[in-house]
């Protein structure tokens, strides 16, 4: 659409002069805006989800997106005719066909082209992509799963991680992406654990305000998703409705959005598809405005998950139709719909102009995107579509790339039991003839990698395109670690299916070898297509298809069984880790994983991962969480006939070295209400070779208004440490770190005792002491202590012991 557009100079188009505050430009240019201008930038527009102009899929049915096939109905709409008053965001240019990097340039270059076209005040849109396991993209690196990251217990690393992907989406053209998740993980059989950093809530409160702060540091919007509850559905099912209270919402689901925001300055939140209480997360203002907005002075965009607002009339059927979705969805706090328009178009103007919806809520909405365009540069005067994309810079699977997702992939990887058999080579070691590398997921790369990795995102609707990077499997990358070991490859069976007739061949290899090392676990796919990943939710916790009965038949072999998991989530072991010759779990690791689990099965990687997630004994083993009060942990035993010990708890992971913690000194033994204390303890290298150990500081309110949970995790601290060496680490505790939510929903904090717990895993505590607090008790809010600083400090010499 052509219409007359303001010259272009600081007099006509004010809002492009840079001299000016970003608030201040944004501003000017809302009130240049039409009714019909404003309600564009509230909208968004997806080319490549109907897959006009380019190759047809191989199975429409292979959504990429909840009900994507039901609301491609918007691909009926051109780019032109959606921008025809301008547009707020565009949607994964970059991630949703096969694109080379010389493609992609070019179409973001259109698309804004496009866009600006039916601009008449010039206005570009936004582009967003997803990016929680790398940028989403042909050809891009692909890093290991959130839930991976959790098993670092390393905010630094994984923020670095996030600025090499804002590094390269920002070269891309990219201005928002769509993470980190920081849903704490509930019920294990939710098929999206793997996207989950973890079941603790600071934990996932420290590493994903870390690659928000990644993220941005490159230019990029971090997206904080999904708020709120989304990730305690009953019985883990995607979209289920969730019933938890008001208080386990606050005290669990809430502190990590609200850290990401408070501490490392989120530019963006997305709603939840999901239902708290029979209220749809979309329609909640008490979510969106009173707690986001006002309480903890959010000051960013809220974005709808995809057809979130539309999902209002067709699944949660709260109102009629779309219109009125929309008109429900603005009201209560979402500022832009994705992926498409579809609630937020034609009808919030007629309600509008009806009388029946205040344009103060249209501009409420619009301001707030068109600061953060003023905050990006896209109101710059300079500003075109073809600078805003670098070519020359795009390096998308670079060597740094491969090194970052190495190191992550080794940090992630975590030892559960060295066994007989592991390390597989050393001086100390039986010389090694031949291996039997078996399982499912021993010659499939794509099992390393998570659903939104763009392998298993996009490319299964395009089977005869190759993966677009390399990804050596794990028989080559145990070729590669094991030279002049005699390797003898038998899948056994598939991830899934009921096919049992490769595992005679498997168990007769093992037969054969000196060491068996079987890789089992999942493929992470969409929807029912795969056994991790959105939409791909178990019936219980036992490996998928006929694997148990591989690994059965194999232990029965007599021959050592060395048991790899490469999974998205934990599974049920009871059975398998007391007769497996060495236990691994590696949670989705990568495009390097490969190399990463090699090694750590070699020997020459020491482990260094923990247990952002605990192993359960039994299949039916839930709730999983460690965060049980005593009525429902092993203190309770005997009133349920039902298992509640894990196999392995949370924050556990073993070593090639070995560590010892202890030498506990609180640095005072009474505070008031709003004061703190130190808690040190030495940790010491008391084995042979160089390692790593996570000091982990946990907290017991003994007596509180409300069931508590026995321990829950408030500090941890990686620590390097050479052969007998030693270093002290420092808590520094607030007493407000000891909150929680009481009686009336006031966040408080109180007087008693404390139990300072500290070690190595939420089941390994040596040290304990205890601190009163006392004082009045004190109500807390979003200003209060949220994170506990740690100090490091190396002990020289013979100084003390452990």
């Amino acid at each position: 659409m052509t219409t007359s557009v303001p010259a272009g100079g600081p007099d006509d188009r004010p809002w492009q002069n840079t001299a000016l505050a970003a608030e201040k430009r944004a501003e000017l240019l809302l009130q240049a805006m039409t009714l019909a201008e404003k309600v564009a930038q509230l909208g968004s527009r997806w080319i490549g989800n109907d897959m006009a102009g380019q190759e047809e899929p191989a199975e429409e049915q292979l959504n990429v997106a909840p009900l994507q096939d039901v609301f491609a109905a918007g691909g009926s709409v051109s780019l032109e005719d959606a921008s025809r008053n301008g547009l707020g965001h565009l949607t994964r240019v970059w991630g949703s066909v096969p694109l080379t990097a010389a493609e992609g340039v070019a179409e973001v270059v259109r698309q804004h082209r496009a866009v600006l076209a039916g601009s008449r005040l010039g206005v570009p849109a936004l582009v967003h992509e997803e990016c929680l396991t790398g940028f989403t993209t042909y050809g891009a690196t692909v890093y290991p799963t959130a839930l991976a990251w959790g098993a670092t217990f390393d905010p630094e690393l994984v923020q670095r991680m996030a600025a090499a992907i804002g590094r390269d989406m920002a070269a891309a053209g990219v201005h928002q992406g769509l993470s980190p998740v920081l849903d704490v993980v509930r019920d294990y059989r939710w098929g999206r654990v793997e996207e989950s950093i973890g079941e603790d809530p600071y934990l996932v409160a420290m590493v994903g305000s870390a690659y928000v702060r990644g993220l941005q540091s490159a230019g990029v919007i971090a997206t904080l998703k999904h708020f709120a509850g989304y990730s305690a559905s009953r019985a883990g099912r995607n979209h289920g409705p969730v019933s938890i209270g008001r208080r386990e919402l606050l005290d669990v689901i809430l502190p990590t959005f609200e850290t990401a925001i408070a501490t490392a300055g989120a530019g963006s939140v997305m709603s939840s598809y999901s239902d708290l209480d029979g209220l749809p997360a979309s329609a909640d203002p008490w979510l969106f405005t009173e707690l986001l907005r006002e309480q903890w002075d959010f000051d960013g965009t809220v974005v709808s998950d995809y057809w979130a607002v539309p999902f209002l009339a067709t699944m949660h059927r709260v109102v009629a139709d779309a219109d009125a979705a929309g008109a429900l969805a603005l009201t209560a706090g979402t500022d832009v719909e994705l992926p498409d328009t579809v609630g937020f178009g034609e009808g919030l103007i007629e309600r509008v102009k009806a009388g029946e919806l205040s344009e103060d809520l249209i501009d409420r909405a619009a301001r707030r995107l068109l600061l953060q365009k003023a905050q990006l540069g896209l109101l710059d005067p300079d500003w075109t579509p073809e600078a805003s994309v670098r070519p020359d810079e795009l390096d998308l699977d670079s060597a740094g790339n491969r090194e970052l997702a190495r190191e992550l992939a080794e940090r992630s990887i975590v030892l559960l039991d060295a066994g007989t058999a592991l390390p597989l080579l050393g001086d100390d070691r039986p010389a090694l003839r031949r291996v039997a590398v078996v399982g499912p997921c021993a010659g499939e790369p794509k099992t390393f990698m998570g659903c939104y990795a763009f392998p298993n995102h996009v490319l299964p609707r395009y089977p005869d395109r190759e993966l677009g990077i390399e990804v050596p499997s794990a028989i080559d990358a145990l070729r590669n670690e094991l030279a002049g070991v005699q390797l003898v490859h038998e899948p056994g069976c598939q991830v899934t299916g009921e096919d049992r007739s490769g595992i005679a061949a498997a168990v007769d290899a093992a037969r054969e070898a000196d060491v068996c090392v079987a890789f089992v676990g999942d493929l992470s796919g969409l929807f029912g297509h795969g056994t991790s990943g959105e939409g791909c939710d178990a019936e219980d916790l036992r490996l998928p298809g006929v694997q148990a009965e591989l690994l059965d038949q194999l232990l029965d072999t007599g021959t050592p069984v060395v048991v790899v998991l490469v999974t998205g989530r934990p599974y049920a072991l009871g059975g398998i880790a007391e007769r497996a010759a060495g236990l691994v779990q590696a949670f989705m690791p990568g495009q390097e994983g490969g190399a990463a689990i090699a090694g750590v099965l070699s020997g020459r990687v020491v482990p260094r991962g923990k247990l952002p997630v605990q192993i359960p004994r039994h299949i039916g083993g839930q709730p999983g969480t460690y965060l049980q009060p005593a009525l429902g942990s092993v203190e309770s035993a005997g009133i349920s006939g039902l298992e509640t010990v894990p196999l392995f708890p949370f924050g556990f992971g073993a070593s090639y070295t070995t560590f010892a913690v202890g030498d506990l000194r609180l640095g005072a033994t009474e505070i008031t209400t709003d004061g703190e204390f130190t808690a040190t303890v030495r940790v010491r290298n008391t084995g042979t070779r160089a390692g790593d150990e996570v000091v982990q500081l946990y907290l017991h309110d003994v007596v509180a208004q409300v069931a508590r949970p026995l321990k829950l995790l408030t500090g941890f601290a990686r620590v390097s440490l050479e052969p007998g060496a030693a270093t002290d680490v420092t808590f520094r505790v607030a007493a407000d770190r000891v909150a929680y939510t009481g009686p009336d929903l006031r966040r408080i904090v109180e007087a008693g005792d404390i139990e300072v717990l500290v070690g190595t895993s939420s089941a390994d505590l040596p040290c304990r002491g205890t601190v009163r607090i006392s004082g009045s008790t004190r109500v807390v809010g979003h200003d209060r202590t949220m994170v506990t600083p740690v100090e490091l400090t190396a002990v020289t010499g013979a100084a003390g012991g452990v």
